[in-house]
């Protein structure tokens, strides 16, 4: 009974303050209870019981009332606003587009996750301020660095790109590109949307190193983005991460109509002959060949080109079946969530909900377009000296979304002849595209690195 009777009183203090009848006429009963049951003999006495009495309860349900405050302030609804709320509805967006529709899933529903976790108020799992400047500030890593904190590092060192280029190499077959070597000129082609989008992003105002990581969108290669923007304009990772993986998603959407608008019918139907088996000695040779080339002219590419080719001779030389294995699926796919995780994270609201982010989204489909044209219109003009034509859309898939773009060369040229198979004949052009986007994020670094 004097247990109730006591939370009945902390209960009234909390809710209607130590002021009020009910309480008084509580705490009086409360104090007399305590001097029955107490020895205390003479009327100082008592009356100093009752005031300590007294006091240690108000003590006690202040104490209580503070605690609950503090609670409330410390939970994510007290520290939301209306830019966190718009971030929050964007992930779930970008989580619909990764499961529902299927929008690059492997990446994009990580990269969605992530820009949750680091959007929620209060989490404290990925803290921007280690990171600026473009500089880890290793010294604050110590005074309460989150999770993704220290994932992120795999991305500001460049070392989640170069991992997920071994295991691109260790699932991509260079024999369409040694079969037709022609096919690297188309791929280098589809590079021009890259450089033409670096110019048109200076002339917007960007700053160079900014239009060089806008530019590289239009390469539709997601790690070479990241491992450039990490580099040159670390501040706009989230947003150019998302733009690239979301056109690489759209590869379908947005190339078909500018193939066609820039083909006629019956280029549309030019059938190509098969093309020449190629050795395993030539398979093993290239990737070693195309290394020391690359990194003896151009050592910014290097990471970049040597991962690749390192994946590419694991699959090619048949006597590491299972480091092959490993790469293709387990190393993979862990980096893969790493990844996505911790570029994700990046794109907090200050970095996203700004005119800027706008405009990269609106020059990286520009610089996909830019890209698709390059390679079809390239492979038009090697028609004009060649006696055996090529069809011009294989020119497309240079952009380096592989193998999807390969796959919209062949279900375009089917809509004008059924019997055509383009295939593997636009997987050349799509293999080049990887490497030659990695090259061009090369000069782009050592040019404005």
């Amino acid at each position: 009974m004097k247990i109730i009777r006591f939370i009945f009183l902390l209960t009234a203090l909390f809710i209607f303050g130590p002021n009020t009848p009910i309480l008084a006429q509580e705490t009086q009963d409360y104090t007399v209870v305590v001097m029955e049951e107490s020895d205390i003999i003479g009327d100082d006495e008592v009356v100093t019981e009752e005031v300590v009495t007294e006091e240690i309860v108000v003590a006690e349900s202040q104490s209580v009332k503070e605690s609950f405050n503090n609670f409330l302030k410390s939970t994510g609804f007290a520290n939301a606003n209306w830019k966190t709320i718009v971030m929050l509805l964007i992930s779930c967006v970008l989580l619909y587009l990764a499961i529902v529709r299927k929008f690059e899933p492997l990446l994009l529903l990580p990269i969605a996750f992530g820009m949750l976790l680091g959007n929620l108020p209060g989490a404290g799992v990925f803290s921007p301020e280690l990171f600026e400047g473009g500089k880890v500030h290793w010294g604050d890593f110590a005074n309460g660095a989150g999770l993704l904190d220290y994932l992120y590092l795999g991305v500001k060192l460049g070392i989640y790109p170069c991992l997920i280029f071994v295991g691109v190499g260790a699932m991509t077959d260079f024999g369409p590109l040694l079969a037709n070597p022609k096919s690297l000129m188309l791929g280098a082609a589809a590079q021009l949307g890259i450089f033409g989008t670096y110019l048109g992003a200076t002339a917007l105002g960007f700053a160079p190193q900014e239009a060089g990581s806008i530019a590289i969108i239009g390469g539709a290669d997601g790690p070479t983005a990241i491992f450039l923007t990490s580099k040159l304009a670390p501040h706009l990772l989230g947003p150019i991460a998302v733009a690239a993986y979301s056109y690489m998603a759209l590869v379908p959407v947005i190339q078909p109509p500018i193939m066609r608008a820039l083909t006629t019918h019956k280029e549309r139907s030019i059938k190509m002959s098969q093309l020449r088996v190629v050795s395993m000695k030539e398979k093993i040779i290239f990737p070693i060949i195309v290394t020391i080339i690359i990194a003896l002219l151009l050592p910014a590419a290097t990471p970049l080109v040597g991962s690749l080719m390192l994946g590419n001779l694991i699959r090619e030389c048949g006597v590491v079946e299972r480091l092959s294995k490993t790469v293709q699926n387990e190393l993979m796919n862990i980096v893969t969530i790493f990844l996505g995780l911790t570029v994700g994270a990046t794109a907090t609201a200050d970095t996203f909900l700004n005119l800027q982010t706008l405009m990269i989204l609106g020059i990286g489909i520009l610089a996909f377009g830019i890209g698709t044209a390059g390679g079809v219109l390239f492979a038009k003009f090697l028609n004009l000296f060649s006696k055996e034509k090529m069809n011009p859309l294989i020119g497309s898939a240079g952009v380096s979304a592989v193998p999807m773009a390969a796959r919209v060369s062949q279900v375009v040229g089917q809509e004008s002849d059924p019997g055509n198979f383009l295939l593997m004949h636009a997987m050349g052009p799509n293999v080049a595209g990887v490497i030659g986007s990695a090259v061009a994020a090369g000069i782009l670094l050592s040019f404005l690195g």
